[in-house]
């Protein structure tokens, strides 16, 4: 009988994506859930958390491949040496980790507690993988959502290379069902963009009109930014962009394709 392999933020955005592609493969899958979930073919659950190192034992025992998805605005650090720490002792074979392009390179909290969870994956004497990819086209659909939802949209100065979490949720499997790798190249989206052409984009898809004005982002962080700390060069690419997430997510932006986008951003 094979080891099931456990998912943590199993019910996340990338973990819904994560989950049947594991179950398509044949894999049993367990789950380390906050809440209590009934049992459902091929998958089970695990009621636990992981920054209050509760349930953490259980969830790894008879673990071979653990796929750590799970994270949040803040404490990610302090969840995943909780997790190492267990899986150490549980004799657990891999430990797959997504982090966040530029964690190394953009000063801010959360992305600081991204490193320290890399790192402590690292030095867990547990074989490992580390994909970084850049943010998912959902995260930067609700930022611009935010902005837009003023009268004036405030644009900050940087650029963006959304990935698509299908495309994520496909390299991830790929990673667990292969052997350790250490850190591999990073995952980004097919193309980069400027951040006001993003918000252009979506404003078109909703049939909106905002004036946009550019800011400066302050600080290490702003530099940062700036000088593309949050891109990459030479990692791979997924294949779905921001114009086909959006195609998909907004009624009205079937209309909204490369093409158009292309000429859009010489208004």
């Amino acid at each position: 009988m094979t080891a099931p392999i456990l998912v943590t933020g199993g019910t996340g955005t990338l973990g819904r994506r994560v989950v049947p592609l594991l179950r398509a493969a044949g894999r049993d899958v367990r789950v380390l859930s906050r809440r209590d979930r009934a049992p459902e073919p091929g998958m089970t659950y695990v009621t636990g958390d992981l920054r209050a190192d509760e349930g953490v034992e259980r969830a790894v025992d008879g673990v071979r491949t653990i796929l750590h998805l799970a994270g949040g605005p803040k404490g990610d650090d302090e969840a995943a040496r909780h997790l190492v720490r267990a899986a150490a002792r549980a004799d657990v074979e891999h430990i797959v980790h997504i982090s966040v392009i530029g964690a190394d390179a953009v000063p801010l909290g959360f992305l600081r507690a991204k490193l320290a969870a890399e790192q402590a994956i690292a030095g867990s004497g547990v074989p490992f993988t580390v994909l970084r990819a850049a943010q998912f086209h959902e995260f930067v659909l609700g930022m611009v959502e935010k902005l837009a939802a003023l009268p004036v949209v405030p644009v900050p100065g940087m650029r963006v290379q959304p990935v698509d979490a299908r495309d994520v949720a496909d390299r991830l499997v790929a990673l667990a069902l292969a052997e350790p790798a250490g850190r591999v190249p990073d995952l980004a989206g097919p193309r980069e963009y400027e951040l006001k052409d993003v918000v252009r984009t979506y404003l078109a898809a909703r049939r909106k009109r905002r004036p946009l004005v550019g800011i400066r982002m302050p600080g290490k962080a702003g530099r940062a930014y700036r000088a593309g700390a949050n891109l990459t060069l030479d990692g791979t690419r997924g294949t779905r962009t921001w114009e086909d997430f959006l195609a998909e997510r907004t009624s009205a932006g079937e209309g909204v394709q490369p093409r158009e986008f292309v000429r859009r951003q010489g208004e």
